[in-house]
């Protein structure tokens, strides 16, 4: 395992450029103010169900964290209307910096436009892990084995073929609206309280495809429940345990998708040596994590820790596609435009 890296390439050198950096930049002010020690457990709310991608990475990074704050961290799953409810539970309680919550960025700058939490993502402290990306796959049974015929599938039949999604705003439902648009075509989107769940859907053939994270899928596909058939996005995946996913760009030459970051979001308002000690140990333990590098390679992912003003420039384009995405096919309430969030 320790031998091999994950494949995966958009945004590579940038990214250890943009953690490089931020590793180098902390300020003396930051490690002055690093004084706060938690007295008792920190709540960490996922606003999705046990045992999929935001649950799984979120309880590695969680694991790694309790030792430098000398503080035990108390996982609370709350899913429900795609993360919404959790987000919000951390959104209301006291700005004491013992709530925290965790999931995709993306999800959480695309709220406000559907109008179901009420802040931009500005309005949080982002602290990012890992970066996933999409995977479409269907069921071993399933007819159709690459992506030429899952696109002409569509085609033949319009808004039939079922998608498995953790629901609206989810990294899934993001990557099909892209492939529905790029492609020209309709499908049938099935929504469920995770990843995990999509993904059984589809094994089950309860569902025909899904375009879920490959942190979700992998353990499917290497068992060859699941059949891979390509990545949202412009670069083939490397598979630890399987191969080589190719890229959707392959068949639709052009198609690129932004990284969908993942990470803890902490609600502005909280102390400043909250934020301080955060960032400290965001740096000097998350960032050198082992255990969160093997869980990226393992899981297809890439291995991202970021924080601060850095992570809200990484996580953007991501949050600007998914709500004009939302907007553009009338699930959003709220223009992008009027909550800080331009048009590609």
């Amino acid at each position: 395992m320790e031998q091999t890296t994950s494949r995966f390439q958009p945004g590579r050198r940038s990214l250890l450029g943009i953690a490089a950096g931020l590793l180098g930049a902390a300020s003396t002010r930051a490690h002055a103010q690093a004084a706060w020690k938690p007295t008792r457990p920190i709540n960490l709310i996922v606003p999705w169900a046990a045992g999929g991608s935001t649950d799984s990475v979120t309880r590695v990074v969680a694991s790694e964290m309790e030792k430098p704050l000398g503080q035990t961290i108390v996982i609370i799953n709350q899913a429900g209307a795609s993360g919404a409810i959790g987000t919000n539970s951390c959104l209301k309680a006291a700005r004491d910096g013992y709530t925290w919550t965790g999931g995709a960025a993306q999800d959480l700058g695309a709220y406000q436009t559907l109008g179901t939490v009420p802040v931009p993502i500005t309005d949080w402290n982002l602290y990012l892990s890992i970066a996933n990306v999409s995977v479409l796959s269907v069921n071993e049974n399933s007819p159709y084995k690459t992506a030429a015929e899952y696109i002409a599938g569509l085609k033949a039949h319009p808004g039939t073929t079922s998608v498995a999604t953790a629901g609206v705003t989810s990294g899934g439902h993001a990557a099909m609206d892209m492939l529905a648009k790029a492609a020209g075509v309709t499908y049938r989107h099935v929504t469920y309280d995770g990843g995990t769940p999509a993904v059984i859907a589809t094994v089950s053939g309860e569902a025909d495809s899904t375009s879920q994270l490959a942190s979700e899928e992998a353990d499917m596909i290497r068992a060859k429940k699941l059949r891979p058939l390509f990545t949202f996005s412009n670069q083939p995946l490397e598979l630890e345990g399987f191969g080589t996913i190719p890229p959707l760009s392959a068949t639709l030459p052009g198609f690129t998708a932004p990284m969908n970051y993942f990470g803890i979001f902490v609600p502005k308002g909280v102390p400043a040596e909250v934020l301080a000690t955060l960032h400290e140990v965001w740096t000097t333990t998350i960032a050198h994590s082992e255990l969160l590098r093997k869980y990226s390679v393992s899981h297809g992912a890439l291995f991202a820790p970021v924080d601060g003003e850095a992570a809200q420039k990484a996580a953007f384009p991501a949050v600007q596609a998914n709500a004009w995405m939302l907007f553009s096919t009338g699930q959003a309430k709220v223009s992008p435009a009027t909550v800080g969030i331009p048009a590609l």
